[in-house]
């Protein structure tokens, strides 16, 4: 069982109403993409990166916020473009710059944005970032980022094909933000559920958030950590959530790692009040309750059913005072709730291609009939 965590104002949860998040301006950066990189990644020699994201959000500037690993990294220099075939590229590479310098030297897990650069963009254009560093680097734990590449040499500026190997995780790039007319911009936190983990290669725009984003038209960044329960979400929260600027919504899938410990019901529901109120002040938060889950990670499945099930019933009943969406209500089967309906799940416990597309439906219908979208 993770340790335990001290809550704020003497160990009692907020019960005054929660403070509104700050107005937004009328034009201004939002993201368009968002990675946690809970993981670190190391090249000892000069090595070229050329991730391909989705971005959602249109607009004429951009920002790139970079993430270190566990240790000290160099980026000597980065570009961005819009992306082709097979690590090719659609147009001029642009260089980005750091305070006016073409790179920088960080300490471990750092944040480091880049200065503001003109380049337009449009809703799910897919953009080309090509990066030489050596050093650590942020990274995600799972392949969904097909279409990127990985080659030992200094390439930045090269517009044919990068070559080298496929590096489809996630590495590095932190966050895009886009600067234009100011609206509704979620962030999706949660576990490999939400983070998009299917098998072993994947891809990010088949995941639950990102289906949601393309249906409602706006942006929903992805803060999936694939193995992570209300503990660490807590823990990490300043560097992979709350330094997101710009997000007016939270969408919180938490809990599936937290099943299995006897008393685990309780510690969840502690933590996750917690974590509710400390998006509160961020974000408008929405929790969904958990899906089936056919077997165990580890502890007695027994334990797991009853919690989730417990858990479950606490969220409905409104125990966070967050707005619920009821995506389990969409992914059971209706004569046995701790399996998923027949083609929703791959292993027991994550769903497959077609749940995620379930579960964004169901996350859509009620953010258009209780959300204002």
């Amino acid at each position: 069982m993770a340790p335990a965590l001290v809550l704020n104002d003497e160990g009692q949860v907020r019960t005054l109403p929660p403070p509104s998040p700050p107005p937004l301006p009328a034009i201004g950066f939002q993201p368009g993409f968002h990675q946690a990189l809970r993981w670190s990644y190391s090249v000892s020699s000069v090595t070229t990166f050329r991730m391909r994201v989705p971005v959602a959000r249109t607009g004429d500037r951009i920002q790139v916020t970079f993430r270190s690993g566990d240790g000290a990294l160099t980026l000597q220099r980065a570009t961005v473009a819009r992306a082709g075939a097979d690590g090719s590229l659609l147009s001029t590479p642009v260089p980005l710059s750091f305070e006016g310098k073409p790179g920088f030297s960080a300490g471990a897990r750092a944040l480091v944005t880049s200065d503001p650069v003109a380049f337009p963009m449009k809703f799910r254009d897919d953009l080309a970032i090509t990066f030489e560093v050596r050093g650590a680097l942020a990274a995600s734990a799972i392949n969904a980022f097909p279409g990127s590449f990985a080659r030992v040499g200094t390439h930045s500026q090269a517009m044919t094909a990068l070559g080298g190997d496929t590096f489809e995780r996630s590495v590095g790039v932190a966050t895009v933000d886009v600067e234009g007319p100011t609206g509704r911009a979620f962030l999706a936190m949660g576990d490999s559920i939400t983070e998009g983990y299917v098998d072993l290669r994947n891809d990010t725009r088949n995941a639950w958030p990102a289906l949601v984003e393309s249906q409602l038209g706006v942006p929903v960044v992805n803060a999936g950590v694939s193995g992570q329960g209300f503990y660490d979400a807590l823990m990490l929260l300043d560097d992979e959530v709350l330094a997101v600027k710009g997000i007016t919504d939270c969408l919180v899938l938490l809990g599936t790692n937290d099943l299995g410990d006897a008393g685990a019901e309780e510690q969840m529901e502690t933590r996750m009040l917690l974590l509710v109120q400390r998006l509160e002040p961020f974000c408008h938060v929405w929790v969904s309750t958990l899906l089936p889950k056919e077997k165990t990670n580890y502890g007695a499945y027994e334990y797991v059913k009853s919690q989730r099930l417990s858990f479950n019933a606490w969220l409905r009943a409104g125990g966070t005072g967050a707005e619920v969406i009821d995506l389990e209500s969409v992914m059971r089967r209706t004569g046995n709730v701790h399996l998923y309906l027949e083609g929703l799940g791959v292993d027991g416990i994550h769903p497959s291609t077609e749940g995620h597309k379930v579960m964004a439906a169901e996350v859509v219908r009620t953010l258009r009939e209780r959300g204002q979208l």
